[in-house]
Parts: C-alpha cells; sequence; structure tokens
C-alpha cells in the first residue's frame, strides 16, 4: 500500500515537472483566461509584468517580423520549396502572441539572449496573431513556437517555454556549433 502511493507521488511530481518545462498555449484559445476575483487580480498583476518586459523588448537586439521582413530575412516559401535560409548568421524565431502566459515568460530570456549573443545570431518574434500566415506556413498550433535555425542545415522546432539554459545549450549545440 505504502509502496503504491509512493509510486502515485512520484507519478505527479513527474507529470508536474514536465507539465512546467514544456509549458505552451494551445492555439485555439484566443482570449485570457476569465475566473474569480483572485485572478482577475493576479491577471492585472502579470499584466503589469507583461508591459515592463514589453517595454524591455522594444529597447533590445530583437526585431519583430512581418510576413514580408520574414521572408527577406529568414526563408522566402513563395520563391523556394526547400528551405533556403536568406540570412547571413544563425537566428531562432519567437511565434509568440500577446495573451500568452508562456511566451510572457520566454520574452525576457531572449531579450537577456539578444544582448549576450549580439552580433553571433538574430533573434526574431513573430505575432501569430497579427501574421497568421506565418503561423499557418509553419504549421504553429502551440505557443511559445521556438524556431531556431542554423546559418548551414535544416531548422528545428521545439514548442512550449524553456529555461534560459535550454536555450543557450541549444544556441551553442545548434546554431553556433560549439561543444561546452
Amino acid at each position: 500500500m505504502k509502496k503504491t502511493i509512493l509510486t502515485g507521488i512520484l507519478l505527479l511530481a513527474f507529470a508536474t515537472t514536465f507539465m512546467l518545462t514544456t509549458e505552451g498555449c494551445g492555439k485555439g484559445n484566443t482570449e485570457s483566461p476569465k475566473g474569480n476575483t483572485e485572478n482577475t487580480k493576479n491577471n492585472t498583476d502579470n499584466q503589469k509584468v507583461l508591459n515592463n518586459n514589453q517595454q524591455n523588448i522594444k529597447k533590445g537586439n530583437m526585431e519583430h517580423l512581418t510576413v514580408q521582413t520574414f521572408k527577406e530575412k529568414v526563408f522566402n516559401y513563395e520563391v523556394n520549396k526547400d528551405w533556403k535560409f536568406e540570412g547571413d548568421i544563425p537566428c531562432i524565431v519567437d511565434f509568440y502572441a500577446d495573451w500568452c502566459g508562456p511566451c510572457k515568460m520566454v520574452a525576457p530570456i531572449l531579450e537577456e539572449l539578444s544582448n549576450e549573443y549580439e552580433g553571433k545570431i538574430h533573434i526574431y518574434k513573430v505575432d501569430t496573431e497579427k501574421e497568421q500566415e506565418l503561423a499557418q506556413v509553419f504549421g504553429i498550433r502551440s505557443i511559445p513556437s521556438i524556431l531556431f535555425i542554423p546559418k548551414d542545415g535544416q531548422p528545428q522546432m521545439s514548442m512550449g517555454a524553456l529555461p534560459k539554459e535550454s536555450f543557450k545549450q541549444a544556441i551553442e549545440e545548434m546554431l553556433l556549433k560549439s561543444k561546452n
């Protein structure tokens, strides 16, 4: 009996850890969650944090892409049937939405990384609500979705919020091709 309870607790802990490390928002959710007064207060507090983070993003080295600038700087999917990276250095493309909680958690991490890796990689952001064509082309169903694009080779997609160390590992190993 004790062994069964212990196994259940371990499984619950594992599931919780897995959910926290792969947190993402489904594409079908188009509005903020609604709830009781306490949740509304927490959402208001979270919105204040988000607004501060968004101000920082605008000051950083990240660039928000439209369909047109995506085709110029990353991949012109109308001209090329096979992958052909248009950039001069590796990049990360963050597919996000303003209402997405995990996207809000990733934003300041990407801002820090854009400063740390300035001149080595570009970090771009694509608002999936405004740039629905790009979201459709890449089959974005869950956000944040992060596209890691090396200078040469095929891009790789990651879904869900990642911790900073995971981003750094991916940058070093996939984009800059260095093994620590």
